[in-house]
């Protein structure tokens, strides 16, 4: 834990600076007070006196991390959240990670101050021994993200299942050069999903080839990934992304250069946003059941408040299901399979 020794080597200052300002000492000019202040911020740092007395205070606030407030799948996790809370009587912060390692740490700061009660984690980004510090100042609880080490509630899906029925199904419509895409290499949610990925091709004995791996989090990074594809000289006939968005700025960039989807590229995503419908062709897509699994982390958090057990591990996991839609099967397919089954009848 930092010390008014460790403020006061970060701000470039004297320890009775330091102390003068903790202190509000009426002498001390306000660039320097400023220096004092960011080094506190930047370490941590509580006074003895300041943490004694925040050590019951209760703030009646929650924050919950998120990498990206305009994706939609978190948009609806934090409305989801956000109402939870107004039932039990607290109010929501939102922090934007943006999958930074740093930023997530500073929000975390936010408990060790007593600025909230207890934090949502809906990413993970650091080791969990470096988040695991923070336990000794409130509750943690994992939502949408998981960590076999943690020690604290979590409440997920299996995103390895995800990753398999989404494989799968490309696989049973004939593909076999499929890309992957994830949101980040710190994604530990990413990397569950390719396990289930790479199970699904080793039951067809199928290798994947590392040229299909792409990184992606919104519309315009689909689009260039799209155009990494379009330029390749041995391409994938199917591309698996990790979220609708992505889906979406593939399927549009490839309709612009005259790609038909899915005769020439199938495209499947997750979370079965709003866009997933939209889009022409409609999305395939993996189901996550967001307002729920919103809801019970929050509950989940309050529990954890009120019992003040916050190192406990418990593991909530929701269902899944892999909605099927025109990005992937064709209506062409549709019609012949639909005037088979009328023969066979007939």
């Amino acid at each position: 834990m930092a010390t008014i020794e460790d403020v006061a080597k970060l701000a470039g200052l004297s320890r009775t600076t330091v102390s003068r300002v903790i202190n509000n000492h009426p002498y001390v000019s306000i660039e320097k007070k400023q220096q004092v202040l960011h080094a506190m911020n930047q370490l941590g740092y509580v006074p003895n006196s300041a943490a004694r007395s925040l050590r019951n205070q209760k703030t009646g606030m929650l924050a919950v991390l998120v990498p990206r407030i305009t994706n939609p799948f978190f948009s609806q996790l934090i409305e989801s959240m956000e109402i939870a809370a107004s039932e039990r009587g607290y109010q929501l912060i939102v922090c934007q990670t943006r999958y930074s390692k740093e930023k997530e740490i500073t929000y975390l700061n936010l408990l060790k101050t007593k600025q909230v009660d207890g934090v949502i984690l809906a990413s993970i980004h650091n080791e969990w021994d470096k988040i695991e510090e923070y336990l000794q100042y409130g509750p943690i609880i994992l939502c949408n993200e998981e960590d076999d080490r943690a020690t604290v509630p979590v409440v997920h899906v299996n995103q390895e299942y995800g990753g398999y029925i989404a494989t799968k199904h490309l696989l049973e419509l004939g593909h076999e050069k499929i890309a992957y895409c994830c949101r980040s290499k710190t994604s530990k949610v990413g990397t569950r999903r390719k396990v289930g990925f790479l199970k699904a091709l080793k039951e067809h004995q199928l290798s994947f080839d590392d040229r299909f791996s792409f990184r992606g989090a919104n519309i315009q990074e689909g689009r260039e990934i799209f155009h990494r594809i379009k330029d390749m000289l041995d391409k994938p006939s199917a591309v698996f992304t990790g979220g609708d968005e992505v889906a979406a700025g593939i399927i549009s960039e490839a309709k612009r250069f005259g790609w038909r989807i899915p005769e020439d590229l199938a495209v499947i995503g997750f979370d079965n946003q709003v866009i997933a419908e939209l889009m022409q062709p409609t999305i395939t897509t993996v189901h996550q059941p967001t307002k729920q699994m919103a809801s019970l982390a929050l509950y989940t958090l309050v529990e954890k408040l009120h019992s003040k057990s916050y190192q406990s591990r418990q593991e909530h996991i929701l269902s899944l299901e892999l909605i099927v839609r025109e990005s992937t099967v064709s209506k062409m397919v549709d019609a012949n399979v639909k005037n088979i089954y009328l023969q066979e009848q007939g």
